[in-house]
């Protein structure tokens, strides 16, 4: 059974996962033959209860019935094969200091691609905007279910030849409470507001359009090295205007979007030779009691281990400046957003 642990002193939360020999969501993959996520292996996942197919210039959404999946798709989402959170965890709860609580949600994949080798870094724009379109009403259907306080969207992508998910692929994973960083985040916006009535994170924008650390522009999004980076090469990606969820993106501000994460992510795969990172969907919780940030995409470039100085201490080193992390990744991310649109 799994169950959610909180620290002895700090709102510090950690999965317990007995005797799992696999991460969340993760399935064993190798060849496309073999891969359960590519298009022809379909009957090697859960049935899938969103499936985005594509019939001359129209997107349909359709959902497998067992015995009888879709084919030909663009998009599936379906429950994980190991997942984090389950609807129906057992009501165990434990008292502090030893304090636990069922892990009750829904855990989903996203598979990104129909193609196995396929990378993030590759996805042209069109297929990245039918994976937003698709994670953007799988997630407003998350926020309508009973108990989910949170809605968490990442990314692991990991390089070819390791035992972990090569093919593309999203973990949709819900909480029963809102994530402590996200709440972090909210409890500083929150201030702001109360006492200046200004975003803070719009500020930040606002100071980091145009300067050393941007990395690139769009018409909605900028993409930049943050200040204080925890990670080699750390980048983020902000609406321009103040939005709170991506659920509030609309079509054109996906298709942006979409813009932004293929260049950006191909000119990080091509300056940094390596196509392993993290990727994080910083959202407000939908929830109308609980406090609202400036939503916004956080990718992790893992290139080094935390250390003791990392995790002993909570203090980060990062052997590239920000500053120095912007120049290789903005001029990389503009020639791949240059090819993209055709300029030459």
């Amino acid at each position: 059974m799994v169950e959610i642990r909180k620290d002895y002193f700090t709102d510090r939360l950690s999965f317990i996962l007995p005797d799992r020999g696999l991460k969340p969501g993760q399935v064993i993959q190798g060849k496309a033959e073999k891969c359960n996520y590519c298009a022809g292996n379909e009957d090697l996942t859960p049935p899938a209860d969103l499936v985005l197919v594509k019939r001359g210039d129209t997107l349909l959404k359709q959902t497998d019935s067992e015995g009888d999946v879709v084919k030909n798709w663009s998009v599936r989402i379906f429950p994980a094969k190991n997942p984090l959170v389950t609807p129906g965890a057992p009501p165990s709860y434990g008292e502090p200091p030893h304090y636990s609580e069922p892990a009750v949600g829904y855990h989903y994949v996203l598979v990104a691609t129909p193609k196995h080798d396929q990378a993030f870094p590759k996805i042209d724009i069109e297929q990245w905007t039918n994976v937003l379109a698709s994670l953007q009403d799988k997630v407003r259907w998350l926020y309508s279910q009973k108990g989910v306080s949170y809605v968490l969207v990442y990314v692991n992508s990991e390089k070819e030849g390791t035992p972990t998910a090569v093919h593309p692929s999203v973990q949709i994973v819900t909480t029963p409470r809102v994530p402590p960083a996200v709440e972090q985040e909210a409890d500083t916006v929150q201030t702001s507001l109360n006492d200046l009535g200004i975003c803070p994170m719009c500020q930040v924008v606002g100071t980091e359009t145009g300067g050393p650390r941007q990395i690139l522009a769009t018409d909605f999004f900028i993409a930049f090295a943050p200040w204080v980076s925890t990670h080699p090469y750390e980048f983020w990606i902000y609406p321009k205007r103040h939005m709170t969820s991506i659920l509030k993106l609309s079509q054109k501000e996906m298709m942006d979007l979409a813009l932004m994460l293929r260049s950006t992510l191909g000119g990080m795969s091509k300056a940094l030779e390596s196509q392993t990172f993290t990727m994080v969907f910083h959202s407000s919780s939908e929830k109308k009691t609980t406090k609202q940030i400036h939503w916004h995409i956080e990718v992790y470039p893992r290139k080094a281990p935390w250390g003791g100085l990392e995790l002993g201490g909570g203090i980060f080193a990062s052997e590239v400046s920000p500053e120095g992390a912007a120049q290789v990744l903005g001029a990389s991310a503009r020639k791949e957003l240059a090819q993209l649109v055709g300029i030459r």
